[in-house]
């Protein structure tokens, strides 16, 4: 993966190994990471422009009965940088507004919401084609209402081509006409929905590790955690507790928000909510990614720490890619930390992930 200067430099800072815990929270609580955001990635892709004139047109179009003036405070919100947009409907409405490319759109979707566009989801299968063939937000939204809707199968399919994703997208990529979509759509609909199945076969294959600890050596297996549990034991990692977040910086709002609870675990494994981007980064983090009882070269102390983080790396990088989501991003402060996680040679990951979460919130507890 080809990185900026920017993260590049970060990468090189990390993969020297001079940081102590204390320096990590230190660096991160000094703001030192100049992070990615929304309304700067988006400059980056329509650099000329009133952006802000032509997304307000565009949602005041496409919502009439909305209090204009709430409208341009969200969208002025937004491009200063105070949030970001997290709703996918209205990541498209930009997309189109600023006739941006199926790809930037599956850019800006990840950024914003953990997951760019996905061709297992209905809605954003139409919308790609849509975006792909140069067409408006209400075309492609009033095409969508028209078709039938996805099936909902009460339980989850038990085993899911891994491939089955990239087949729908090729499907898809060779419709030619709004009938050819049509046909396609109609053709596929028992393959649409049960959205983020990868993700889901990451989630369960991490997760069944911490529920069903392997024994020590010659002892008995223990009974199998409970979500609770396993949150007080592996992802507890001295995050404060609560919601309030009265006196974060902002690098502290980052890296808490999202934070797991047993509530969600249990929602994801019932598959109710989707898994996020950071609960599966911390599940490779507290598992260091052992699930499988094979032998890891990686593990073998011949080999120096600069070579298992690029191993990581590259690792990591395809697990995200293969689930849909954006890649490591060195400018995001969160992926900073796991990264930094992942470069402890003598202490778990999660240990060094933990002192320096102790370190940053020091002030906050």
């Amino acid at each position: 993966m080809e990185l900026t200067l920017q993260s590049q430099h970060e990468y090189d800072k990390l993969r020297s190994g001079e940081m102590t815990p204390a320096m990590a929270a230190e660096y991160l609580r000094d703001g030192k990471i100049r992070t990615r955001g929304f309304a700067e990635t988006l400059r980056q892709l329509c650099p000329e422009g009133n952006l802000q004139a032509r997304i307000t047109a565009a949602l005041q179009e496409d919502e009439p009965e909305a209090n204009p003036e709430s409208v341009a405070r969200r969208v002025r919100n937004w491009l200063s940088g105070q949030n970001q947009p997290v709703n996918r409907e209205d990541i498209f409405r930009i997309a189109f507004a600023l006739g941006l490319s199926e790809g930037d759109a599956s850019l800006l979707l990840g950024l914003c919401t953990g997951y760019g566009i996905h061709y297992r989801d209905g809605r954003d299968v139409v919308y790609a084609w849509f975006l792909r063939m140069g067409r408006s937000y209400a075309q492609a939204r009033d095409f969508f209402a028209d078709l039938p809707p996805v099936p909902r199968p009460d339980s989850p399919p038990e085993t899911v081509s891994s491939q089955l994703t990239h087949e729908l997208q090729n499907l898809f990529l060779r419709a030619q006409t709004q009938e050819d979509l049509r046909e396609c759509y109609i053709a596929s609909l028992d393959k649409l929905g049960a959205l983020h199945m990868r993700a889901y076969f990451y989630f369960e294959k991490y997760l069944d590790q911490l529920v069903r600890p392997a024994p020590a050596w010659g002892g008995l297996r223990e009974p199998d955690y409970s979500m609770e549990a396993i949150m007080r034991q592996y992802f507890s990692l001295h995050m404060p507790s609560g919601r309030n977040r009265q006196g974060y910086s902002v690098v502290q709002k980052l890296i808490k928000q999202n934070w797991p609870n047993a509530t969600a675990l249990k929602n994801i494994r019932q598959h109710k909510e989707d898994v996020t981007r950071k609960l599966l980064l911390l599940l490779y983090v507290v598992t260091e990614n052992v699930v499988d009882g094979e032998y890891h070269e990686i593990d073998e102390e011949y080999v120096s720490a600069q070579e298992r983080l690029e191993d990581h790396w590259w690792t990591l990088n395809a697990i995200l890619n293969d689930c849909g989501m954006p890649a490591l991003d060195l400018r995001n402060s969160f992926d900073w930390l796991v990264v930094y996680a992942i470069t402890a040679e003598d202490e778990a990951m999660s240990e060094r992930m933990e002192r320096v979460i102790d370190e940053l919130f020091s002030d906050v507890r």
